[in-house]
């Protein structure tokens, strides 16, 4: 009986302790509650439709209870009014429809034996809600419509509400996102060492984030038209690197392509992204306008049905991508990158492709086992998997 009691009190320690801000679903997910920026309204910070900004932190303990890991949320982007008065009626544009719960898995995990590097990190996610990675500051507004691309002023006020929640004591950070999400890093990176202590270790990752500026099959510029747009509307270009605008003269929008945008950045940076990243397949390289007649549909579903003709031009993709990424680190001894050759987006927040027994490897080192010999300098990291199909670890092709 004793033990047995024992162990209710261990129990109900540990949920006092957790509580209210994470509760563990039966499968022993982990699920953090949402907190609200109150003081948001007063920075001007809003989500699309007005509602106030958010995040989940769940915090750290032990010998990372003064570290911090900030992951971006992703979610594409609006780059018309029409598209973002669509937008702020979801949970991409409103904290009034999205789930008040989030489940922490992968590099948010707390669990040492899923996410040994940083599991006792105190580990942020920063709810995505603008539309343009974090990084607009402007407002629309007709008679009748009104929104809010307040991008830069959420990033803000979710910063400023934590660090005196020890964000501004931190030894260690690191700034993460994924897929549009992971845009936010490279565009973050650099403000984000201004809020911290001059001493803290601060790097930034970006996890399906290295959107490349690229001409589609019918060699039209459609995501650099669409990227055009989106700074344009939403006043993104003064967030921008004023170093990256200046040396594009003509063309500021084109620094919200990390390909750009990277040289500008100091602090360590680690490129995390598949060589065949499906939405740049589906989106940059082969969007709708480019295949009207829809001959590329079958091989989007599955690579292994791409004709000849096809499976070259996703090998000339994957060429760009790793002459990018390579011009990027050509003078950088302190970045890393990790490109394998699954057809994946977003590899981070998935246990099964961040470190699990079947996650993919390149060179026998799973996605988490390289960001945490990057970051804490156990070894170098710049790892590039060979070419489709060679890759017998991906754990699945098309998600």
């Amino acid at each position: 009986m004793m033990n047995v009691n024992a162990v209710l009190v261990a129990i109900t320690l540990a949920l006092l302790t957790c509580a209210p801000r994470c509760i563990y679903s039966d499968d022993q997910r982990l699920l953090v509650n949402m907190t609200l920026v109150r003081n948001a309204s007063a920075l001007g910070a809003f989500c699309l439709d007005g509602s106030l900004p958010a995040y989940h932190l769940h915090r750290g303990f032990g010998g990372g209870a003064r570290n911090w890991l900030l992951q971006f949320e992703g979610g594409g982007w609006c780059n018309s009014i029409k598209s973002c008065l669509d937008r702020a009626n979801t949970r991409r544009g409103s904290t009034r429809y999205m789930s008040k719960w989030e489940v922490f898995s992968g590099i948010l995990s707390n669990n040492a034996s899923l996410n040994p590097d940083f599991y006792n990190w105190n580990r942020v996610k920063l709810r995505y809600c603008d539309g343009a990675s974090f990084a607009g500051d402007a407002v629309y507004k007709n008679g009748t419509s009104l929104l809010y691309f307040r991008g830069q002023k959420i990033w803000e006020a979710i910063i400023l509400d934590l660090l005196p929640k020890g964000l501004g004591q931190a030894r260690k950070a690191l700034l993460s996102g994924s897929s549009a999400g992971g845009l936010s890093s490279f565009l973050h990176c650099n403000n984000f060492t201004k809020y911290l202590p001059s001493t803290a270790s601060v790097k930034c990752l970006s996890d399906a984030g290295f959107f490349l500026d690229k001409r589609d099959i019918s060699s039209n510029h459609t995501m650099r038209s669409f990227v055009k747009d989106v700074v344009s509307l939403h006043g993104v270009e003064k967030n921008l690197d004023e170093n990256c605008t200046a040396s594009s003269l003509n063309f500021p929008e084109l620094c919200f392509f990390p390909q750009y945008a990277m040289k500008f950045i100091t602090p360590p940076f680690f490129i995390l992204n598949s060589a065949y990243d499906v939405y740049q397949f589906h989106h940059i390289l082969v969007p709708p306008s480019a295949d009207p007649q829809g001959h590329w549909n079958r091989c989007k579903l599955n690579p292994a049905a791409c004709n000849p003709q096809q499976l070259n031009t996703l090998q000339e993709f994957r060429r760009d991508m790793i002459v990018a990424i390579g011009l990027s680190y050509k003078y950088s001894r302190r970045g890393g990158f990790f490109i394998n050759s699954c057809f994946a987006h977003g590899q981070s927040e998935s246990q099964d492709t961040w470190f699990a027994a079947d996650s993919p490897r390149v060179h026998n080192r799973t996605i988490a086992e390289a960001v945490g010999d990057w970051y804490f300098r156990r070894r170098a990291t710049k790892e590039i998997n060979c070419p489709y199909p060679c890759d017998t670890t991906c754990h699945n092709l098309i998600p």
